[in-house]
């Protein structure tokens, strides 16, 4: 089953994190099927670019994201959805 998830990558104490595509069998950072985005927890607020419409492709597909994964998609639909409206 292809899960959606975080890979960590970063420096020592400043992690940053890729949102990836990947067999759940792999290592955490085995190699991706495919990279959907970024999550970076040091920046004020944090950092969050997604490729939406990657990961509705691959939710289509039967792939599971994890928990995680599902609240930054949450937290980034919602701010999508606050950026037209206060435009």
């Amino acid at each position: 089953m292809v899960k959606i998830r975080l890979t960590r990558v970063g420096a020592k104490k400043k992690p940053v994190y890729r949102v990836q595509a990947i067999d759940e069998r792999k290592a955490r950072d085995g190699r991706a099927l495919e990279y959907l985005g970024t999550y970076d927890p040091n920046s004020d607020p944090a950092a969050v670019e997604l490729k939406l419409e990657a990961i509705d492709a691959w939710v289509a597909k039967g792939a599971q994201m994890s928990d995680t994964v599902a609240s930054l998609v949450k937290r980034a639909r919602a701010g999508a959805a606050a950026a037209p409206a206060a435009s």
